[in-house]
């Protein structure tokens, strides 16, 4: 009688053949993660009390990029103010990628920003992070943030003259914070410029997969999707995009 072969080295031997290829040129900033060549670089500013979904819902979404075949796929990372572990407002435990105040960073094509515990009070007034923010902004091609991360955006002064959204209970407290701001409410996520800012939660994915569309049409976007067992279907999404 044969022996079944276990569904879990099935799926492992699957996995393995999705696999980029020895053959990719890859940069390595010392001990930091290898950074495959010709691929968009995608980093995620988190900091101590960073909500989970809003942080591994588009890190899903892009780091799927690699299985797709005949696009420039992304490279995820993270980047903090700190080599020790964060940890997030659920209790995960995150070792960053890079220091944004010590390390030598690669160029960041799309910077995300997850909400944290404290993007309404003291991270706003972290000055080094928002000048991390603000350089980055300079050469960025997206800027995204997900629910409260918006805060974090407005304050950088990387939001004046564009239209945003954030967390649904938390859209008085920007307008009153921000008063100049044009805040949108009863929309997942706005696009305006460079700039998507999301309602966060579950809906980051939303927000995330919107962007793919963008960047690489609608099909490649309905397959990440389906990687991910999501139903993805643009028109049905509560959106703005500014013209």
């Amino acid at each position: 009688m044969k022996t079944p072969i276990p569904l879990l080295l099935i799926g492992a031997t699957l996995f393995a053949c999705s696999q980029p290829t020895t053959k990719e040129k890859t940069q390595n900033l010392g001990s930091k993660p290898a950074l495959v060549d010709n691929r968009y670089n995608v980093a995620f500013l988190i900091m101590d009390g960073v909500y989970n979904t809003e942080l591994t819902a588009p890190f899903d979404i892009f780091q799927h990029t690699i299985f797709r075949e005949g696009i420039k796929a992304m490279n995820v990372f993270t980047v903090a103010n700190t080599n020790d572990v964060i940890t997030s407002f659920e209790g995960m435990r995150i070792i960053p990628d890079y220091n944004y105040l010590t390390d030598q960073l690669p160029k960041i094509d799309i910077l995300v920003v997850p909400s944290a515990e404290h993007h309404l009070d003291t991270d706003l007034e972290d000055t080094k992070m928002l000048d991390f923010v603000r350089k980055v902004d300079k050469e960025a091609m997206y800027m995204t943030s997900h629910c409260d991360g918006a805060f974090v955006l407005a304050k950088a002064g990387v939001l004046d003259g564009h239209e945003s959204t954030t967390f649904p209970s938390d859209i008085g407290k920007m307008r009153k914070m921000f008063p100049k701001l044009t805040i949108h409410e009863n929309v997942l996520f706005v696009h305006d410029g460079k700039y998507i800012t999301s309602a966060g939660g579950a809906k980051s994915f939303e927000a995330s997969l919107y962007l793919t569309e963008v960047m690489y049409g609608k099909e490649v976007a309905k397959k990440l999707a389906g990687g991910l067992v999501i139903d993805w279907d643009l028109k049905t999404v509560p959106h703005l995009v500014v013209e």
